[in-house]
């Protein structure tokens, strides 16, 4: 199969719309339920060059969700504490533990919920029954994969009744190495982005702290082969073992920061005692739940949510402080940023700071480098300077 027709291109007026390789070669995707769209594939193709580099580069398995071109999360096959399962909303889930791609999976779903939803997604290794149940019950377009499970198909292919999008890709594919697009009727060509991310990138640390952890060198790897991926200006949060918050296609570097930091900083706060321990009304379904959290969570609207408590909850829960939400991120330590290209300006690094950042991935090579080494060293910070911008359009 060398071709397949979408139902239309990224908007419902532009048709005709396909996939096709020239030449008469097949496409190393095959389609095995439902009818992928436009968008779709262009998701699923960038999700699966992520996983499959972070699975390169790091020995794990990995798995991404991604929204609109860009990834929401993307995590590493690693053990869920009791807290994260139930922060995860997979506590409830038998076989978790036993399967590092579920585990992958529940972590990049977990982490941004509120973008995850209606989600694609990309595994590195085979899909198992454990991951495809957790799969089953969210809100989601489609996946892909190199292969899947008898069982864990069949869950999958009744999702959405009947009609979920499921792509197997053949591993083993390498595009050519000259690649092309199209705009106003204009080809683009350049040589494909193969700049290999890994651990001997990272040995030009610049600060006064030269004590790189391995397991914040995996973080580094796992933040920075996500901006790989990520619409330009990005920056991302890592930490054990995941992106924790991802800011994507800002054209300032510190509206990227901020993005990518208040979702940091909702993650982590969803981790609370306070958060965990609220008890929805009867009724309330997972999405809904999700949203709940972050009104809950957002200083704006916590108070109208809390007039009407009974529509949400069976117990009144403790208003959640701006006071209370600062002194619980304050015991946030240790956490990874990445940026896709050189930090112009050290507010970056300040507002990095706040949300708990010791390790510091990006290019350097700004004039104001100097700057921004000083505020890494003021706040104690590990920066190691790549030299690689990673833009991706």
């Amino acid at each position: 199969m060398n071709e397949y027709s979408l139902k239309y291109g990224c908007n419902p007026n532009q048709k005709p719309a396909r996939i096709f390789m020239t030449e008469g070669r097949d496409l190393p995707v095959e389609i095995l339920n439902g009818r992928p769209g436009y968008i779709n594939f262009l998701d699923a193709l960038n999700a699966w060059q992520l996983v499959k580099e972070i699975k390169e580069a790091t020995g794990d398995c990995a798995a991404t969700s991604f929204k609109h071109v860009s990834p929401t999360s993307a995590a590493i096959g690693k053990p869920l504490s009791d807290t994260l399962k139930k922060a995860c909303f997979v506590d409830d889930i038998e076989g978790l533990d036993d399967s590092p791609m579920a585990q992958a999976y529940a972590r990049a779903r977990g982490t941004d919920r509120m973008s995850s939803f209606g989600d694609f997604i990309a595994l590195s290794n085979e899909c198992d029954l454990t991951t495809a149940k957790i799969i089953s019950r969210e809100v989601s377009d489609g996946i892909i994969a190199p292969s899947y499970s008898k069982d864990a198909l069949e869950v999958l292919k009744a999702k959405r009744k009947g009609a979920y999008n499921i792509i197997k890709i053949d591993p083993s594919y390498k595009p050519d190495p000259i690649e092309h697009k199209q705009v106003f009727g204009i080809t683009f060509e350049q040589g494909r982005n193969e700049f290999k991310i890994n651990k001997e990138l990272l040995t030009n640390i610049v600060t006064e702290n030269k004590t790189l952890p391995e397991d914040k060198i995996k973080d580094m790897i796992i933040a920075l082969i996500t901006l790989k991926y990520t619409q330009s200006n990005s920056v991302c949060f890592a930490a054990d073992g995941q992106a924790i918050g991802v800011g994507a296609g800002q054209q300032s570097r510190i509206h990227c920061t901020r993005l990518a930091a208040s979702k940091a900083d909702l993650w982590n706060l969803r981790q609370s005692e306070r958060v965990l321990s609220l008890k929805f009304a009867d009724g309330i379904g997972r999405p809904d739940k999700n949203n709940i959290i972050d009104l809950y969570l957002s200083d704006a609207d916590y108070p109208d949510l809390l007039a009407d408590w009974r529509k949400y909850f069976a117990v009144k829960p403790e208003p959640f402080t701006r006071e209370e939400k600062d002194a619980y991120l304050k015991t946030v330590k240790d956490v990874t940023l990445a940026s896709d290209a050189f930090f112009p300006f050290s507010d970056n690094i300040e507002r990095a700071a706040k949300s708990g950042v010791k390790y510091v991935a990006e290019p350097g090579g700004s004039v104001r480098d100097d700057l921004v080494i000083d505020a890494a060293n003021k706040h104690g910070m590990v920066m190691a300077f790549t030299g690689m911008r990673l833009f991706h359009h």
